[in-house]
């Protein structure tokens, strides 16, 4: 259940980080009202996670996948350049969660 919470606290916080970029600066009141909204249930779903999960490796997750997913929004979404060295990161943040998740392993 906790890998749940934090799969859905990881969606709730790019959906909130979209709705910072749609508030234009806290001039739209709709936005900004569903940023606070989101961001606050993705703490609560990031907290019910931390009971069962490392906090090492929920934020690490929680950090790193929010921002691989909200760069993917921005390319898509908001039609932000692309280009070799963002994507190359992007696999270099995604390595870096997956050496998080098993290097704890290593013994």
């Amino acid at each position: 259940m906790s890998w749940m919470y934090l799969g859905i606290a990881i969606i709730l916080e790019v959906m909130g980080t979209t709705c910072m970029k749609l508030s234009n600066g806290f001039t739209e009141t709709v936005p900004s009202i569903m940023m606070f909204v989101l961001y606050g249930l993705s703490f609560y779903l990031m907290a019910l996670a931390l009971k069962s999960i490392d906090v090492s490796i929920a934020y690490a997750i929680w950090a790193g996948m929010g921002t691989v997913l909200i760069v993917t929004v921005g390319i898509l979404w908001f039609k932000e350049p692309v280009n070799a060295i963002k994507i190359i990161s992007i696999g270099l943040i995604v390595i870096g969660i997956v050496g998080l998740n098993y290097g704890g392993d290593i013994h």
